[in-house]
């Protein structure tokens, strides 16, 4: 199928699951924050399935072709797995500047990094009960949680990146052998802090995709619309995944206006092009969709070109990121009859 729509990552949680006034009111979590939550410890965990489970009908009616979880067990995309490695100290979190420029606390490191266990195997063993169609799961990027992350104990960071990849690698294979069809790990901070990036982020991207056969993808993005509200037009990181052995890309082109004649720097790759505009609450038309598509498609090849949004949705209304699923849905399917 030419242009197969999924969603980035996150779906918005329900009200009654999530408080959404107190998420919306902080930066993203980086440690564990369970005070969100308004359903208490002993039904949660029912709670969210249940959630989860009207986030992937919610994909499933808008049409998307490739089916999330929506990321509805996480306080943030990054927390719930970065807090369950061998190595941090939960109960005593560490302080480091978000991309924003703030300060916010996050995991301390104080021994090796190690995953301790699988983390998001039971959300994809759901996930594929409760859908017939493919689907995706993401997992943190190694560089980035590193960055969200307070140092105590390794004599770089780059020596501490190194270990959250092997912990990621080990993730993502087990991921492939539960069946995911596609395992994206999102490395926002690849944009954020693109010196670091170049020196000791991508080799590490790359020790996470070591020996991986399945279905890959990278989400690289300028954060948040609901938190940061300027965008570039261009990229500082991007070009430099063209060696990276990852099979696709996800870019976010709606809000920033972004200059896509970049996207010829990434020949062979499969681009998620981000078309739907998460900073403005008016639902796109489908044409608009389209459009935004085709500036992709000056330099994409049809076959290589996925649509997404241009981030996660969580942030969002509920009615609000439906319809917008919905356009961007019909817009695909503009350009599907197009093409074909």
């Amino acid at each position: 199928m030419l242009f197969p729509t999924t969603l980035v990552g996150s779906y918005p949680q329900p009200e009654w699951l999530i408080d959404r006034k107190k998420l919306a009111g902080r930066f993203p979590p980086r440690v564990r924050a369970t005070e969100l939550w308004r359903v208490p410890e002993a039904y949660l965990a029912e709670a969210q399935d249940d959630a989860t489970l009207l986030a992937i009908r919610a994909q499933e009616q808008a049409g998307l072709d490739i089916i999330t979880d929506g990321e509805i067990r996480r306080e943030s995309y990054s927390n719930r797995f970065a807090t369950a490695l061998e190595g941090i100290d939960i109960d005593n979190p560490g302080t480091a500047l978000d991309r924003s420029g703030h300060p916010n606390p996050v995991p301390r490191v104080v021994g090796k990094i190690r995953r301790k266990h699988p983390v998001e195997l039971e959300d994809l063993r759901f996930l594929k009960r409760h859908t017939g169609k493919p689907t995706k799961i993401t997992v943190p990027g190694p560089f980035t949680m590193s960055q969200q992350a307070q140092n105590d104990f390794y004599k770089s960071e780059e020596e501490a990146a190194m270990d959250y990849a092997v912990a990621v690698n080990e993730e993502i294979r087990d991921l492939f052998a539960a069946g995911a069809d596609v395992v994206q790990v999102d490395e926002p901070y690849m944009q954020a802090r693109p010196d670091k990036a170049r020196q000791y982020g991508l080799k590490a991207l790359n020790r996470a995709f070591e020996g991986i056969q399945g279905t890959t993808a990278v989400h690289i993005c300028f954060g948040y619309a609901a938190i940061i509200h300027q965008r570039p037009s261009g990229y500082s990181f991007l070009p430099e995944l063209a060696g990276s052995p990852v099979r696709q890309i996800s870019i976010e082109t709606a809000q920033s206006n972004l200059d896509t004649s970049v996207l010829q720097r990434l020949p062979g790759k499969k681009i998620m092009v981000g078309c739907i505009d998460l900073s403005d609450m008016k639902v796109e038309t489908p044409p608009q969709v389209a459009e935004r598509l085709r500036r992709a498609l000056k330099y994409v090849r049809p076959e290589d070109v996925i649509v997404a949004p241009d981030c996660g949705m969580k942030y969002l209304p509920r009615e609000v990121a439906f319809g917008k699923l919905q356009a961007m849905v019909e817009g695909a399917k503009l350009l599907r009859h197009e093409y074909s």
